[in-house]
C-alpha cells in the first residue's frame, strides 16, 4: 500500500562545534522540528500550516526552508503528485540551534517517505541544502548533516559532499544555553572577515585535528586542549552580551570546552555528565548578569538523526 501521509522529526544541532566552521556539527536531540507531508493531486508544494514556537514564517514554498527542500526533491524525482506540508517548529528562530536546517531535513524526510522508491540520505542532504540556503543566504551543511544523519558529523565538500560520523566518548554531555534574544544567521555571517592570518589557520587546523583525534581515542585531555576556536568565535563574541563571562563560568566548573552554537546566540559546552548541571546553572547565571533570561538543556550526543515517526 502506498504511503499518503508521513510525519518526520529532525533534531536541533550545534553547528561549527567551535573549531569546525561550516564543516563540523552535532545533533542536540532535546529539541527539534516536525513536518507532516501529505500527497496532493495538485502539482508542487503547498504549506498549509505552521505552528509551534515560531509561527510567522513564509507559507510560500520557495521562501520557506522546508518548502524549498521538498520542492527540490519533487523537481528531481517527478513523482507525479504534489505535497502539502504542515510544519511544527520546536526550535526558536535565530537561536543558533539549526532551526532552518531541521525544518528542511524534516520536510525532505517526510516527503521522501511518500515516494514509491525513497531516495538515500546522501541525496536528501543535497535537497535539504537548497532549503537551508533560503534562510542563511549561503550553502553550508554543518547543521543539515548532523540533523539528518545524527551524532557528530564531519562533512567534506559541497557539490559532492562526503559525510563521516565521528565517535563521541560516551561520558560526554552537551550543555546548551539559549539566551532569549534573536541573532540572524545572515548578520552573524556578514561580520566575518574574508581573510585570516596564516598563523591562525595553522592553529585552528591543529585544534580541529587534535579534537577529532581526541574523539576517536576518547582522550578527554586532548579534546580539552584542542577545543579552542581562534578564527570565528573572537569575531562573533561581541554579538552575544556576556559571552566571555558565560564561557568563563563553564570552564571554571570543569567544561572541556565552550563556544558559540552555530551563528549564536546560543552557547554550548562539552563536559562529563557529573559536571553538566552545575555548568548549565553557571552559564545561565552569567547570562542573567547581563539581564538576559535563558533556557538550558543537557543531552548526550547520540548518533540518531531525523526519523519518520508516523505514516498512513
Amino acid at each position: 500500500m502506498s504511503v499518503t501521509s508521513a510525519t518526520a522529526f529532525a533534531p536541533a544541532s550545534v553547528g561549527n562545534v567551535g573549531i569546525g566552521f561550516d564543516i563540523l556539527g552535532h545533533t542536540f536531540p532535546a529539541l527539534g522540528d516536525r513536518v507532516r507531508a501529505r500527497r496532493s493531486a495538485a502539482a508542487g508544494v503547498r504549506i498549509t500550516a505552521i505552528g509551534g514556537v515560531v509561527r510567522d514564517l513564509p507559507l510560500e514554498a520557495a521562501q520557506n526552508t522546508a518548502g524549498m527542500a521538498v520542492q527540490a526533491l519533487l523537481e528531481a524525482v517527478q513523482p507525479g503528485f504534489g505535497v502539502e506540508l504542515e510544519i511544527e517548529k520546536g526550535i526558536p528562530l535565530g537561536s543558533g540551534l539549526g532551526g532552518s536546517a531541521a525544518s528542511a531535513v524534516a520536510g525532505v524526510v517526510a516527503a521522501n517517505a511518500l515516494l514509491p522508491e525513497p531516495r538515500p540520505a546522501l541525496e536528501l542532504l543535497r535537497y535539504a541544502m537548497r532549503g537551508e540556503a533560503v534562510a542563511s543566504g549561503a550553502v553550508h551543511v554543518d547543521n543539515i548533516a548532523p540533523s539528518l544523519f545524527g551524532g557528530l558529523v564531519l562533512t567534506v565538500g559541497i557539490d559532492n559532499p562526503r559525510i563521516k560520523q565521528i565517535p563521541v566518548p560516551p561520558m560526554i554531555r552537551c550543555v546548551l544555553v539559549h539566551p532569549r534574544m534573536f541573532l540572524g544567521t545572515r548578520e552573524a555571517r556578514g561580520i566575518l572577515n574574508r581573510s585570516v592570518d596564516l598563523a591562525d589557520v595553522v592553529w585552528q587546523t591543529a585544534n580541529l585535528a587534535g579534537f577529532l583525534a581526541g574523539c576517536y581515542t576518547s582522550d578527554l585531555a586532548m579534546i580539552r586542549d584542542a577545543f579552542e576556536d581562534v578564527m570565528i568565535e573572537p569575531q562573533r563574541a561581541r554579538l552575544i552580551p556576556g559571552f566571555a563571562e558565560v564561557k568563563r563560568a563553564a570552564m571554571d566548573r570543569g567544561a572541556l570546552g565552550c563556544s558559540i552554537s552555530g551563528a549564536g546566540p546560543s552557547v554550548f559546552a562539552w563536559c562529563e555528565e557529573a559536571q553538566a548541571s552545575a555548568i548549565a546553572a553557571a552559564m545561565a547565571q552569567a547570562f542573567a548578569g547581563e539581564g538576559l533570561e535563558s533556557d538550558q538543556w543537557v543531552a548526550a550526543i547520540e548518533a540518531v538523526g531525523a526519523r519518520v515517526e508516523e505514516t498512513s
